[in-house]
């Protein structure tokens, strides 16, 4: 292979959807050069499914790809240029465990990735897991551009940058998603759209919105005016699990509730919208209740959502056991996490200087949060890396909100480090979901547990320990 040959490798390759999504990308992508699609997963069939579905679209396309794989990430590492991650230690069978153990318990998550009890217990598995590999990326391409789409994000970026002091970068549609929500509240082209935004993942405080170069917090307050009057008039059915309804629609503010009375009192709206945004404000939605429904069940029914995805892998899986022919319909571009990529590596590569919300330590960029901490803000995309933007004027209303949750990520990423029971205990006491010692004992107890097999620095075996 010559070396004006790049290459990526992604790591978790059986996250069908993403990995469908990235390679159609790369596929339709104009004058990006010559790729190898490096594919990893510790799932042989996902792997094998999802490889030759690569080689069939690539085929189909004609298009200057190479496609390898392999069940260890080590092979496939060296010389890589890119890496990125999407891997979920568990699967979703270790999911359901983050949601329903903590709902015997009256706590309620319409998500479980991020945050709160559910979150929590997700990172204590991942980052030991993102630890391993980001020393392997270190030692095998160590020049690679490392980027990260696993959640909890926050989390795992904090505990990679202070272990492993490699470079991470952690992408997220949230912010995008949310601008092109806006878009279609605002009836407007999303391209006319730019926006400031500073947060965690998945708490992103979109606070100066801009149609056209032009603030459109005023035009924004309109919309807002003209749906409360027509619910007056004529009321409202939720629509909890699509808020981006058809793109024919215009979306309706009471699916969000509680993040346009945020926008309302705060001026500025949380990425992503209320189905991630409630988790990180527990106190308000004790016992999961949540505008006369109940969340995870029927607001944002997290059920749903597992169903979804058990979906998604089984036709997979078909698809390596028949032989169907690629689906035309891959290569329309879709919404999902691998957004901006391409666009990304095309403005690090070709210095384009374009601007984009990624996550990386603050170092000074927002002044009124601390600067080890991790954000999600705007960056520069450069020939040199990542140039962060410089944010003095972010609200510190906003910053008091961000810093309280910071906090229960440091404690978070302690306790997945050091495999200390009493550090679970106290994240999920501050983290607000838990009021009770008794109850924060007894939930740390039954999730450990449940997850022992992937918990090895709590068991004994102190991975993290001869890491450090």
């Amino acid at each position: 292979m010559g070396k004006n040959r790049k290459k990526i490798v992604l790591i978790g390759a059986g996250s069908a959807v993403f990995t469908q999504g990235l390679l159609a990308d790369f596929i339709q992508a104009q004058d990006f050069g010559s790729w190898e699609v490096g594919l990893v997963d510790i799932d042989k069939r996902a792997l094998d499914s999802i490889t030759l579905l690569a080689q069939k679209m690539v085929s189909k396309m004609k298009a200057d790809i190479t496609i390898s794989s392999s069940l260890n990430r080590r092979e496939l590492l060296p010389g890589a240029d890119v890496v990125v991650t999407t891997i979920a230690v568990g699967g979703r069978r270790a999911w359901e465990n983050d949601v329903y153990i903590p709902r015997k318990y009256g706590i309620f998550q319409p998500v479980g990735d991020t945050t709160m009890p559910g979150g929590i217990s997700r990172a204590l598995r991942m980052i030991p897991a993102m630890i391993e590999v980001a020393n392997d990326i270190k030692e095998l391409c160590p020049d690679a551009h490392f980027f990260n789409y696993s959640n909890p994000m926050t989390a795992i970026i904090s505990a990679v940058r202070k272990v492993v002091d490699f470079p991470v970068i952690g992408l997220c549609h949230g912010s995008i998603y949310l601008e092109k929500y806006l878009s279609r509240f605002l009836s407007v082209d999303v391209d006319k759209i730019s926006s400031i935004g500073v947060g965690l993942n998945h708490l992103t405080f979109l606070y100066d919105l801009r149609v056209n170069g032009k603030d459109a917090w005023p035009t924004v307050n309109e919309v807002l005016n003209e749906q409360k009057e027509k619910i007056r008039e004529q009321g409202h059915n939720y629509n909890f699990f699509n808020p981006m309804l058809e793109d024919t629609e215009v979306p309706q503010f009471k699916d969000n509730p509680f993040s346009w009375a945020f926008y309302e009192k705060y001026g500025a709206v949380p990425a992503v919208l209320d189905r991630h945004v409630v988790e990180f404000f527990p106190e308000r939605f004790q016992q999961g209740a949540y505008y006369d429904h109940v969340l995870g069940k029927d607001a944002f029914p997290f059920e749903a959502v597992i169903e979804r995805g058990d979906n998604v892998y089984n036709n997979m899986i078909e698809q390596a056991d028949g032989d169907i022919a690629v689906n035309s319909e891959l290569f329309n571009r879709t919404d999902g996490e691998h957004e901006q990529l391409v666009e990304i590596l095309r403005s690090l590569y070709q210095d384009e200087r374009k601007t984009f919300y990624i996550n990386c330590p603050n170092n000074g960029a927002v002044p009124n949060l601390p600067a080890n901490s991790v954000l999600e803000m705007p960056a520069v995309a450069t020939g040199n890396g990542f140039y962060k933007m410089f944010i003095p004027d972010f609200p510190d209303t906003l910053a008091s909100i961000v810093r309280k949750r910071l906090s229960v990520v440091d404690l978070t990423v302690e306790a997945a480090i050091s495999g200390d029971r009493n550090y679970v205990v106290e994240a999920m006491l501050l983290d607000g979901a838990v009021t009770s010692e008794e109850v924060a004992e007894k939930l740390t107890d039954e999730l450990l547990e449940a997850h022992k097999q992937h918990l090895p620095q709590f068991f004994g075996d102190k991975i993290i320990q001869k890491i450090l």
